[in-house]
């Protein structure tokens, strides 16, 4: 059963994390320049604004949060202290999905406002904040993740209606061999964010499609879980065992959005997550 986690109105809520050492769920709402967490024991919440469009924040090793913001990467420490760890503008270009590695590295994606194709890119961003471009070819850079193992790496450019699968090479962590692991019809929606389960299934977002599907390592369409809202964004794994599934959301574009659109849903018991690693910087 799907039920509301945290009722908001985020224009574009994304990037569910859950957060195993504060026992709390991190998500932005990209337009509105906001990150949020929330604590499923306690109920509390907290919002707090940055100074750009922010399309992703992830846990640190060290105490605070890693974040994809329009010009870059910067990260915030445990007191909440700014600084970039990567700046590099581009006027037109934000930051959109990221995702942390199994080492440790956040990867990091971007996409042109007006989504032109090729204006997108997916870029390696180590903790000492070495970048390593490895796409440079992207409309709308989405989903990213890992097998249990590492040695796949799954990725979306939402526009392809592909989500690919990539081998890892364990020592380089560079991704070869770059194939779809499943093409989503026309009419059923755009893939955008993604997660990996411990059965290495991968759960994706259908924006426009109103829904979340489980494909299996091989490909094949395991289960499809209708949403009430049209524009899902994201999933990720949370709570103690790592069983609900929390799905963002989105209301932008929308002439006339679900009450639900751009709140926080979860689904008890869905599945059971991978731990994410936090960044390592």
């Amino acid at each position: 059963m799907i039920e509301v986690a945290v009722r908001e109105y985020a224009a574009l809520g994304e990037g569910p994390t859950w957060d195993p050492a504060a026992g709390r769920l991190v998500w932005v709402d990209i337009l509105g320049s906001r990150v949020h967490t929330y604590e499923p024991a306690s109920g509390r919440r907290t919002v707090f604004a940055t100074e750009q469009h922010v399309g992703a924040a992830k846990p640190r090793a060290n105490g605070g949060l890693v974040v994809n913001l329009r010009d870059g990467v910067g990260v915030y420490d445990a007191q909440g202290a700014f600084r970039w760890l990567h700046r590099e503008p581009v006027p037109g270009r934000r930051g959109n999905d990221a995702a942390v590695a199994p080492d440790g590295a956040l990867w990091a994606g971007t996409m042109r406002y007006d989504e032109a194709p090729g204006g997108g890119t997916l870029s390696r961003v180590a903790p000492d904040g070495t970048v390593r471009p490895v796409l440079g070819d992207v409309a709308v850079s989405n989903g990213t993740g890992w097998c249990p193992d590492g040695r796949r790496m799954y990725y979306i450019d939402s526009p392809t209606r592909r989500v690919d699968v990539f081998d890892v090479d364990p020592g380089t962590h560079v991704p070869v061999n770059r194939r779809p692991l499943a093409v989503i019809e026309d009419g059923a929606g755009f893939p955008d964010g993604l997660t990996v389960d411990a059965d290495g299934c991968v759960w994706v977002a259908l924006w426009d499609g109103g829904a979340l599907r489980r494909y299996t390592p091989s490909g094949a369409l395991d289960r499809i879980l209708p949403l009430p809202v049209r524009r899902p964004t994201a999933c990720a794994f949370g709570g103690p065992g790592l069983t609900d599934l929390y799905v963002t959301t989105a209301r932008t574009g929308l002439d006339r959005p679900h009450p639900l659109s751009g709140s926080l849903l979860v689904v008890p018991g869905a599945g059971r997550g991978l731990p994410q690693p936090p960044f390592g910087g």
